[in-house]
């Protein structure tokens, strides 16, 4: 690939504009600046939604009442799912980090439509402050759980409609998104950028992309089917109207499980883009990861009833989503094989993000195995909406996506910002990360065992022991997240300076500038060869004597 390092032009932060001050930002159809725009209002969500889940479970040390009453407990859970689903972990990675580096990566000087890149995250922005505005209407917060599971979510008296509404929108955004980026794949790909030479993120951001154009329109109009009932007492979904509340689980889960790998996809493509910068090795098998991502994808659309097997379903129906649950682990268990085989005889240097990826990669392992446990039948009727499926969720979705997060953000600083972090603190906070995390969750896996409830208030005295254990641990979890946080806006300030490729990295967004120019590239790029050749720190079998 050919050098590409502008040296006189005005990076993407300093640049001016027609607008001033905030306007040159929320008003700027500049992907760098659209992915910072989705990365703060994002950040500040997850943040709130954080301070939530630590207040739920400091109310869960203690049974009965510790800090607060059953209906502040409930509508903290709802607002906590909410925020963490559609405000962090779907938009999470795509829009942040899809935003800012897809035309890096591929050699254009942006995405193909700006402006409805733009629009995604005004409509982003509405939907959540729509979540937020609920919570100050009279009737108070929804209640609901961020499911919105019919009948309640027809039937309670708070503010369900702001709620779905908010969920409706957002859905729009990602939408919209999805297919910017689909379009810019096909379209804008730099000469010679073949799609077995595209970085394997941009191949996660393209499965993900075919997601969020094909199942996010099911959950938008089953939320407005909500709506109707709710305004108009029509018969959809309540049964005391006529309507048919299995219905909405299978509209619901025939988006939200796909949703899922919305959600996981891209953070599996994070890990794919670290693992051989800091292995110093050609990614092994990098077909059969790129592959993988649309197989994984193509069958997590069709495994959406596992989630229902205790409601009603026929006993071959019930085999046939064990089985596809089963198939959908294939697909993801070869990005892990691969990964592993990468790191075997790699040149392997310790980086703050590496750290992250190793994180990932043992915790979405047993998010993954924990699954194919929920994917057996037998176990499955026994742990369903237990805490079992709650540390499941939570090791797939956080110590998943939520690491991969972190993972990227760590790499890809310096090419935002230009600034380095410090690395001290950093590992002092993924350490914590790390520890507090798992004390956090995996004690739920015993507790959903011995038959646990999922979103219960109170619980019987035997519990306790664990619930205090997951409950320190959300503490050191915390400390974790906010040591890191501090250290990187510290460095934003006071970080040194940040040279054009500080990791080593092969792929086009490591040639420009950093923090990148406005255009991305003085001249488009031509690509000849793949994208993570390493074959320099690879000892050649002739000098083996």
């Amino acid at each position: 690939m050919t050098s590409n390092v502008p040296a006189i032009e005005p990076d993407y932060l300093h640049a001016q504009t027609n607008s001033k001050g905030i306007g040159a930002w929320i008003f700027s159809t500049d992907h760098k600046r659209i992915g910072i725009l989705y990365m703060v209002s994002m950040l500040v969500f997850f943040l709130t939604a954080v301070v939530l889940g630590v207040l739920m479970r400091l109310e869960m040390l203690t049974p009965g009442k510790t800090i607060m009453q059953p209906q502040t407990y409930n509508t903290f859970f709802t607002l906590h799912g909410i925020m963490m689903i559609f405000l962090f972990i779907i938009p999470g990675l795509p829009a942040v980090f899809g935003n800012f580096l897809l035309p890096l990566m591929i050699g254009a000087k942006d995405v193909f439509f700006p402006r409805l890149n733009l629009l995604s995250w005004w409509l982003f922005i509405t939907g959540g402050l729509l979540a937020l505005v609920s919570l100050f209407l009279p009737g108070g917060p929804a209640d609901t759980g961020w499911t919105f599971y019919v009948p309640y979510s027809i039937r309670t008296t708070t503010n369900v409609i702001p709620a779905l509404f908010a969920a409706f929108i957002l859905g729009f955004s990602s939408i919209l998104t999805g297919l910017n980026f689909i379009t810019t794949i096909h379209r804008m790909r730099a000469p010679g950028m073949t799609w077995f030479k595209m970085p394997l993120f941009t191949w996660a951001l393209y499965s993900t992309a075919w997601i969020q154009i094909l199942a996010t329109p099911v959950i938008g109009i089953t939320l407005l089917l909500v709506v109707v009932e709710r305004l108009f007492g029509v018969g959809i979904f309540d049964p005391n109207l006529g309507g048919d509340p299995v219905l909405y689980q299978h509209l619901f889960w025939i988006y939200s499980h796909p949703a899922v790998y919305i959600m996981i996809l891209p953070g599996l493509g994070v890990v794919s883009e670290i693992l051989p910068v800091f292995a110093r090795r050609t990614i092994f098998g990098y077909k059969v990861i790129a592959y993988s991502s649309l197989a994984i994808a193509f069958i997590g659309s069709l495994v959406w009833a596992h989630h229902m097997f205790t409601v009603g379903m026929s006993n071959t129906g019930m085999f046939i989503f064990s089985l596809l649950t089963f198939l959908v682990s294939i697909p993801s268990a070869i990005k892990v094989f691969n990964w592993i085989a990468t790191l075997y005889k790699g040149s392997i240097k310790i980086e703050v993000p590496f750290l992250f990826v190793l994180s990932f990669i043992f915790q979405f392992s047993i998010g993954g195995l924990t699954g194919l446990m929920l994917g057996v039948l037998a176990v499955n009727i026994h742990v369903q909406d237990t805490y079992f499926v709650v540390g499941h969720f939570h090791y797939v979705m956080f110590g998943g996506t939520g690491f991969g997060l972190m993972a990227a953000m760590h790499f890809w600083f310096p090419k935002m910002f230009g600034k380095m972090f410090k690395k001290i603190p950093a590992i002092i906070g993924w350490l914590l990360m790390t520890l507090g995390f798992n004390m956090l969750y995996f004690p739920m896996f015993i507790l959903g065992y011995l038959g646990m409830p999922r979103r219960y208030y109170d619980y019987l005295p035997q519990y306790q022991s664990y619930h205090i254990i997951s409950t320190v641990g959300s503490w050191i979890l915390f400390i974790g997240i906010l040591i890191i946080f501090i250290n990187l806006l510290i460095s934003l300030k006071k970080g040194k300076k940040a040279s054009a490729n500080p990791w080593g990295g092969k792929t086009l967004e490591w040639t420009v500038a950093s923090p990148p120019p406005v255009e991305n590239f003085h001249e488009i790029p031509v690509v000849e060869k793949g994208p993570y050749d390493y074959s320099e720190y690879e000892i050649k079998p002739e000098s083996v004597k």
